[in-house]
């Protein structure tokens, strides 16, 4: 039954966030109001709010960093940290980057192009770092908040942000410019947390 009611909570929550890209695509950001959105997706304001704070929650908002915390967790503790994270990162896009492609397409262009979602994303960035510090630390057997544990969580979240916008602006291929990105940070990781 719980599993139920998470795939319903699941889908309201896409439903939500596909009507809202759907009207922001044909009347730009600002005109749809969280109750146009709410109308069109069917569902009362109130529910939308139960599932978004914001506006730019809404846009921004997705279920990604829970799916990277339990791969990277779910990885063999003798890899690396940075092993770990990519081989994550690598499975948890294969999963998403075919079903979601548009939406992230979508998504980041948004984000790029308003001020607003500009400046929230660097918010919710904290949300990945947090999710990463938290399982590389359990990993380590180190705190999440450790100084070290971190500044790599940081440090991984950062590369990944810098690979989408890059894919944003280029194109490319998604997954492997996140690699490449997180490659690029071997020399920094060379020793165990």
């Amino acid at each position: 039954m719980a599993g139920l009611r998470e795939l319903k909570k699941e889908r309201t929550r896409a439903a939500i966030q596909a009507e809202a890209l759907r009207l922001i695509a044909e009347q730009g950001y600002a005109a749809p109001t969280c109750e146009q959105i709410a109308a069109a997706a069917e569902v009362s304001p109130a529910t939308l709010f139960r599932y978004f704070a914001t506006k730019e929650d809404i846009v921004l908002q997705d279920v990604y960093d829970p799916m990277i915390a339990e791969a990277v967790g779910a990885r063999p503790r003798a890899e690396a940290p940075l092993t770990a994270v990519r081989r994550a990162f690598a499975a948890a896009m294969a999963q998403v980057y075919a079903v979601d492609l548009e939406t992230i397409r979508q998504r980041t262009a948004l984000m790029l192009s308003v001020p607003a979602l500009r400046a929230r994303s660097f918010e919710q960035q904290e949300s990945l770092v947090a999710v990463l510090a938290d399982t590389l630390g359990e990993r380590a057997g180190r705190p999440g908040h450790d100084l070290r544990v971190r500044a790599a969580a940081s440090a991984f979240a950062a590369a990944v942000a810098a690979a989408v916008e890059h894919w944003a602006v280029e194109g490319g291929d998604l997954p492997r410019q996140v690699d490449e990105a997180l490659e690029s940070l071997a020399h920094l990781t060379t020793r165990s947390l």
